[in-house]
């Protein structure tokens, strides 16, 4: 794991906004129509190499390959990766779990006009009938190599692959076959540690997705308590260190986030009732959502909370929920508080998650999502100059 040893280093979530061209293949993927898999795959090669040398360009220090290679969201392109699942229409809009949660609850009116705009895309359930293996190899394989063809034609301090975390691995998942969900959990983190493993091997940062350990939260209390929760969110922690024991700590990250939707989110559990628990995942990077104004002032959570020895925090000091680009000097402001309290040397600055939460959903205009990655680069700049002054 990189350090800021000499300036402030920058990176971002992962998931970047896919351009036209393959998105028009995903989507003939997705609705089972015939493609030219042959031009698929060399648009795919090609767009990897074009987003990591604009990434390189706008100066982030640690790209990714943007995602490009998974045809669905960051959370259910597991399905394609793994054996033992079948999808099945969600029945009711009463039963679609996207549609559940304590905020959701509070402000009805305000959801039902934003779904009127933006029509909640999960539509399918995932259930688990048979049992689970990793079959992606092939898949991630290909990932890889794109990757490292289109990093071997820029400068980079390191790089990383984003893949979800056990517990949101095809959240809300049903269990058809398992005795119960705790066998479920297991037996998707065993299968999902191949691909961690294939990724660390490969000489890249694995970056552990898991929006799902935050949000719960917002979906089980009430009717559950806070103790129910947090009794939850440690058994996952623990799942998660299963999944990567006997890996290098130093080359996982572990993002958290409290979900992308756009809405007043006044039901999230906050930072400082849980890093706790977080710090107990066994690894090298912790990127943790701070940008947006319901999150911002939780940097004083680490006056307290205290990172182990060699890990680095990944705040996030820009947001993707937004199309105002960040000023470099909130940017610079941002990163120089934190390094103050967890040391210049263990903060790289990050974005809050990832633009794009899938092939053809995005927050916020292509052309805002590279400003914003450029305020980002600027504010390390500024930060650097004033950490190293």
């Amino acid at each position: 794991m990189k350090h800021s040893t000499d300036r402030i280093l920058t990176t971002h979530v992962g998931s970047l906004i896919r351009p036209p061209a393959l998105q028009e293949f995903l989507r003939a993927r997705q609705a089972g129509k015939p493609y030219d898999e042959t031009a698929y795959q060399k648009c795919l090669t090609d767009s990897v190499a074009e987003v990591v040398r604009q990434q390189a360009d706008v100066g982030i220090d640690v790209p990714s390959d943007g995602e490009f290679g998974k045809s669905i969201s960051w959370a259910q392109y597991a399905l394609t990766r793994l054996s033992g699942f079948q999808r099945r229409p969600i029945k009711t809009e009463t039963d679609n779990p996207f549609k559940r949660g304590a905020d959701r609850t509070r402000f009805a009116e305000f959801y039902a006009e934003l779904d009127a705009k933006e029509t909640v895309s999960t539509t399918m359930e995932a259930i688990c009938v048979g049992p689970i293996a990793y079959t992606g190899q092939a898949e991630l394989k290909r990932d890889i190599d794109n990757f490292k063809a289109a990093l071997a034609k820029v400068k980079t301090e390191d790089a990383f692959l984003p893949v979800a975390a056990p517990a949101s691995v095809i959240p809300d998942r049903k269990n058809e076959y398992y005795k119960n969900d705790e066998e479920l959990q297991v037996a998707i983190a065993a299968a999902m540690r191949t691909e961690y493993k294939m990724i660390v091997d490969a000489g890249f940062l694995v970056q552990l997705d898991d929006a799902r350990s935050a949000v719960t939260y917002d979906r089980m209390v009430p009717p559950g308590s806070f103790a129910d929760y947090k009794t939850w969110l440690a058994h996952q922690i623990d799942i998660l260190n299963h999944a990567i024991e006997g890996l290098p700590a130093d080359r996982i990250r572990y993002h958290v986030c409290w979900g992308s939707w756009p809405g007043p989110h006044v039901s999230d559990v906050p930072l400082k009732d849980i890093v706790d628990i977080l710090l107990r995942a066994k690894v090298g990077a912790f990127v943790i959502e701070g940008a947006n104004p319901r999150h911002e002032h939780e940097w004083q959570v680490w006056k307290n909370a205290k990172l182990g020895g060699g890990q680095v925090l990944i705040p996030g000091v820009i947001s993707h929920a937004t199309n105002v680009v960040e000023h470099p000097e909130l940017v610079a402001e941002r990163i120089v508080r934190l390094a103050k309290l967890v040391g210049r040397e263990n903060v790289i600055g990050g974005t809050d998650c990832g633009f794009a939460q899938g092939p053809f959903y995005r927050r916020v205009h292509p052309s805002v999502m590279w400003a914003k990655l450029e305020a980002l680069a600027a504010g390390a700049r500024l930060a650097s100059k004033e950490l190293w002054s």
